[in-house]
């Protein structure tokens, strides 16, 4: 069974190396740097540079839907012997909004609130960023079912930082 995992930044090398994962989403905030876990595979990693912000803002940048076509190619082309990471600065907004957004580019069949509840059961604090979640309903042609079940599970729990969890694709 193929599934994603999402964690904050912190954990990314021992959730790599625990979880077997060879290729990973990035999700921060433009110059931020980290060093990219050994377990992954170096053209087995995308960087997407946005900050955790629904709005545009001046100085900082909000998704954008070349952000999200890359999350969905990559997420499509992830060879699902072994789980994707997939982590943000936090773990609670747009990492969880990510792997919705790759769960439904794999498995588009399934049901957008079973989706949203899975996240929900695996992760208390997951606040999907609102701003992915439009786009990729969008252009996943979702017609509003993935806003509507995130914005039915609510928002998280208060969490300074969330912690990993795995999501099922299906």
């Amino acid at each position: 069974m193929a599934y994603l995992i999402v964690c904050p930044l912190k954990n990314i090398g021992s959730v790599a190396e625990a979880y077997r994962a060879r290729e990973m989403i990035s999700i921060m905030s433009p110059g931020q740097d980290f060093d990219r876990p050994d377990a992954i595979y170096q053209g087995r990693h995308l960087k997407v540079d946005i900050n955790d912000i629904n709005f545009d803002t001046q100085g900082l940048v909000a998704a954008e839907e070349k952000h999200v076509l890359d999350i969905i190619e990559f997420s499509r082309n992830w060879d699902q012997d072994n789980p994707l990471l997939i982590h943000c600065w936090f773990g609670i907004s747009r990492s969880p909004a990510a792997a919705l957004i790759a769960a439904l580019a794999n498995e588009p069949d399934q049901d957008d609130f079973e989706l949203a509840n899975r996240l929900r059961e695996a992760s208390l604090s997951a606040t999907p960023n609102r701003r992915i979640i439009e786009i990729g309903d969008n252009l996943l042609g979702r017609n509003c079912k993935l806003s509507q079940a995130v914005n039915a599970i609510g928002r998280g729990k208060e969490a300074s930082e969330g912690n990993p969890f795995m999501l099922n694709i299906v």
